[in-house]
């Protein structure tokens, strides 16, 4: 595919390559000899939340693990 760059330096994604990504927002990557144009989310936050998430506990669960240890502690120095 080709595309003229306009004099204000826009191009146009042809119509079936923004349907099939339906992405409003796209990546454009210097790779030296080539432009690459990938799709980005639409929200970026999100889309790591599952990428990353993992079984380890939450940072609510740790403080409520903590606060019991802390408790377990006072009980037992009385």
């Amino acid at each position: 595919m080709k595309a003229r760059v306009t004099s204000s330096g826009q191009i146009s994604l042809p119509a079936d390559v923004r349907r099939r990504w339906a992405a409003k927002v796209v990546v454009i990557v210097d790779a030296g000899d080539r432009l690459v144009v990938r799709p980005a989310p639409d929200d970026p936050i999100g889309a790591l939340r599952g990428k990353y998430a993992s079984t380890s506990p939450s940072s609510s669960e740790m403080r409520a693990e903590v606060r019991a240890e802390e408790a377990r502690r006072e009980a037992s120095a009385r």
